[in-house]
Parts: structure tokens; C-alpha cells; sequence
């Protein structure tokens, strides 16, 4: 019994021994089914694709293409067809790193319930491309593509498909301004502005942009007009309240008769040939709130709801409160020059000052392409003097006269065939403030402060 019992036990080992063989032996043939790949798995021409649809999240979006790219539930929707391209992108050459043969249990993959299928066709053929889990350890995605097999791919379509309707929209683009000839501002403001080099209308050639208001051409600080421009080229035109604008919806957000119309005539490059074209724009405050508010000045300090329009685009746009109010800033005052001089020094080859009741005189002459300056014959450093001048700017502009005293005033003669002199006046207005006078005209109000500094600017000159 014993030698019989000690048998039994051998043949259980050998049996046990022999399954466990077995069954390696199986695990070893399954993973020998997972092969490394470097395999193209479909070649897709972008240009033989006819429909696209995906489904992700429950969400379904289908186009189709006749002539252009149009979504199936409403054409009027105007689809960005470089986006669609995108999307397909992939599909010209999709290649897959691993490949899973004799697939039993597609479950196990998450391709039984895809978490996004996408179906392609062509002329010729139909394509449903399913993609599941994400292998955490390859750091891929599970994709078939109704071959049979399972694939993982290393770029991962779902980095292309999570996206809405929203994001297939060819939104309207503001171009970037390059050469700019002309400003047209209709609504609340009502003038343009022209571009002309060595105009004789300024002191500085720096100016390039001039205002026709009242049947003059007034300078314009050239970084302010180029400011406002680059304000137009950089918004966000996104996010759209709808894309196929009835009259009633223009009139519901306030577009029917905009607030304020920018017409920006331009020349662009195309196929290296220059081009010229005309970019409009329309804001507008939202009518219910405007109504609310009384005035859109009130709420200088608020958020506000603001919509714009491209031309005429059936789409409208919800924009910023802080662009609404940048674009809204389109007034003469709010692009000319701040300082009340800013000719170059190097044109300045007198300045007569007035000041306590005393007149000082600054003479120049020029020697090896380079300006100095003399007071009472001795040569003096004006570093101080102009920097404090520079510093004179428009805190707010106002046509009031003047009615305290006199604190500083100067003559400039200038080396300039259309400007022979600019005359500056500076009076006490109250502890803050001196009011500015241009050649005769009230311009604006300063900071006392930096009249001070100017003050002192001279006093270190002929102290000196």
C-alpha cells in the first residue's frame, strides 16, 4: 500500500507538473500573438473622403462634403474645412506600433463599447474606426479598425476628436495691419484717418497718421494709431452667439445699427503680388444693458456685455468688456500725441523761456553732426531740460482758458521749413494740475508735479 500510495503521488505531481507546462505554454503562444509593428494600417487621401462622422460621449457630428465641407444637421453652418482637414489628417497614414492577433475578447480592449467611433467613407469604401481604453503601460491607444485585430497606435485620434461643433467653426479673422492707408470711424465717432509721410502738417516725421477733422489734418501719435490697429488683428473672435444672424438678432444685439464701425482700408500680400482690401468691424454694447445703465460712461468701471461683427458676417460675436471698451476709444483725443512737444531735439536750435519774470535763452549750433547748446555763451548739458519737457503729458484734454498764473512759458524755433516755432504755456490750475497752452489754444491739463520738474530743469541750467 505504501509503494502504491507513494506511485499515486508521483502521477498527481506529473499531472500537476504537466498542466502548469500546458498552460505556460498556452500564455507563451498568446503573447507571441502581440506582435511589434511598425505597420501602416490605413491610407486615407484626405481629398477621397466624401463623409465624416464621429460619435464621443453620446455626442454625434456628421459632415459631408459637396464642394465644400457641411454639417448634415444644418448647412448653413460654416465649417472651417482646414479643421476638417485636421481631423483626417491622421488617417492618410495611420500607423500602429503593436498589433494584437485571433483577438477572443474585444471587451477587454474597450472596443466592445468604443469610447469614440468613427465612421470615414469614400467613393469606393466605407471605414469605422473604433478607439478604446488607453494602455496605460504603452501609453497608447487600443484601436480597431474592423480587421480583426487590435492596434495600438501612438498618435491617438481622440487628441483630434474631443472636440465640439464650436471648434469647426471658420470663424472670422481680423488680418494683421501691415500698410495701412486709410481709418474710417462712423457711429459714435465720425472722422478718419490717412496715412502720409513727411506730411507738412507736423514738426516730426515720425508722424504718419493724420486725423481730417473740421478741414484740417491734425498729427497723430503713430504708436497709439498702431496700438489700436493691433487691437483689431488681436481679438478673440470666438465665441459666437450665433452664426446665421437674423434682423432680429442683429437688433437684439444691438448690430442692426452698430455703436461704433471700423473700416480699415489696407494692402496684403498675395502670391507676392500686393493686394488691397478693406477689413470692417461693428461693436456694440448689449441694448438691454445699455438701456439699464443710462449710459455706457457709468459704467466705465464694469464689466460689459458686448458683442461685434465682421463686415457683414452672418456671425455674431460676444467680446470682452476690456476690448469693447479699447475699441471703443477711437476718438481724436484718444490717439493723438500726449506730450505737448515731442519734435526731435535735434531740429531745436533755440528756446527762449520765460519764467518768474525773467527770460532765458538756449542757443545751438551744430558741430560734426551732432547739436550742443549754450546758455550766455557757456556750453550747457540739456539732458535734464529735455527729459523734464518729455515729461509735460496730457493728463485729459480741454479747451478751457486759463485763468491762473503763469508758471513756466517757452518759445521753440525749430530747424523745420513748415514748423519755424512752437510756443508752450504752462498756468496754475489748482494743487494737482496747470492747464497746457499750445501756440495760443488750450490743450490739456498736466501734473503740477512734473511742471515743477521742469521748472527745476531750468533752474539747474542757469544756475549752473
Amino acid at each position: 500500500m505504501k509503494r502504491s500510495k507513494k506511485l499515486y503521488i508521483l502521477i498527481g505531481v506529473l499531472l500537476v507538473a504537466c498542466i502548469a507546462t500546458f498552460a505556460v505554454t498556452r500564455h507563451e503562444e498568446r503573447r507571441e500573438r502581440i506582435k511589434k509593428s511598425d505597420e501602416i494600417i490605413l491610407r486615407i487621401p484626405y481629398d477621397s473622403v466624401e463623409s465624416l462622422s464621429w460619435t464621443y460621449k453620446s455626442n454625434t457630428l456628421a459632415f459631408h462634403r459637396d464642394g465644400t465641407w457641411l454639417y448634415d444637421e444644418d448647412e448653413a453652418f460654416p465649417v472651417d474645412e482646414d479643421k476638417i482637414k485636421e481631423l483626417l489628417k491622421p488617417f492618410e497614414e495611420f500607423g500602429a506600433s503593436f498589433t494584437i492577433e485571433d483577438v477572443e475578447d474585444l471587451g477587454q480592449y474597450g472596443l466592445i463599447k468604443p469610447l469614440c467611433t468613427i465612421s470615414l467613407k469614400t467613393r469606393d469604401k466605407s471605414y469605422e474606426i473604433r478607439l478604446g481604453d488607453f494602455s496605460k503601460m504603452d501609453s497608447e491607444r487600443y484601436v480597431s479598425i474592423g480587421d480583426g485585430k487590435v492596434y495600438l497606435v501612438k498618435k491617438d485620434p481622440l487628441d483630434y476628436f474631443d472636440a465640439a461643433l464650436s471648434d469647426l467653426i471658420k470663424h472670422d479673422k481680423p488680418p494683421a495691419f501691415d500698410k495701412v492707408s486709410e481709418i474710417r470711424f462712423s457711429g459714435a465717432e465720425d472722422y478718419s484717418i490717412v496715412y502720409e509721410e513727411n506730411s507738412s502738417n507736423s514738426y516730426s516725421k515720425e508722424d504718419v497718421y493724420f486725423a481730417k477733422l473740421d478741414g484740417k489734418s491734425l498729427p497723430l501719435d503713430t504708436s497709439r494709431v498702431k496700438s489700436y490697429l493691433g487691437k483689431i488683428s488681436k481679438l478673440g473672435l470666438t465665441d459666437y452667439v450665433t452664426y446665421k444672424a437674423t434682423e432680429d438678432e442683429l437688433r437684439k444685439y444691438g448690430l442692426d445699427k452698430p455703436e461704433l464701425t471700423v473700416a480699415v482700408n489696407y494692402v496684403t500680400k498675395e502670391n507676392k503680388e500686393d493686394v488691397a482690401k478693406t477689413f470692417v468691424l461693428h461693436i456694440s454694447r448689449d441694448p438691454a444693458e445699455k438701456k439699464a445703465s443710462g449710459s455706457k460712461d457709468d459704467d466705465s468701471d464694469k464689466n460689459i456685455t458686448a458683442y461685434a461683427r465682421v463686415g457683414d458676417s452672418k456671425i455674431v460675436y460676444k467680446i470682452s468688456s476690456a476690448s469693447y471698451k479699447e475699441l471703443s476709444a477711437a476718438s481724436y483725443d484718444s490717439l493723438r500725441h500726449l506730450e505737448l512737444f515731442w519734435a526731435d531735439f535735434a531740429d531745436v536750435r533755440q528756446v527762449d523761456i520765460s519764467l518768474e519774470g525773467a527770460t532765458y535763452s538756449l542757443s545751438s549750433e551744430k558741430k560734426g553732426g551732432e547739436r550742443k547748446y549754450y546758455y550766455k555763451q557757456e556750453e550747457v548739458k540739456i539732458d535734464g531740460f529735455r527729459s523734464a519737457l518729455s515729461n509735460i503729458k496730457a493728463e485729459s484734454f480741454t479747451d478751457e482758458q486759463p485763468e491762473g498764473k503763469k508758471e513756466i512759458g517757452m518759445t521753440i524755433y525749430l530747424d523745420n521749413e513748415n514748423f519755424s516755432k512752437v510756443q508752450l504755456a504752462l498756468y496754475r490750475y489748482d494743487a494737482a494740475y496747470c492747464l497746457a497752452v499750445v501756440d495760443g489754444k488750450p490743450v490739456s491739463l498736466v501734473k503740477r508735479g512734473n511742471v515743477v520738474d521742469l521748472i527745476e530743469a531750468v533752474h539747474a541750467i542757469i544756475l549752473a
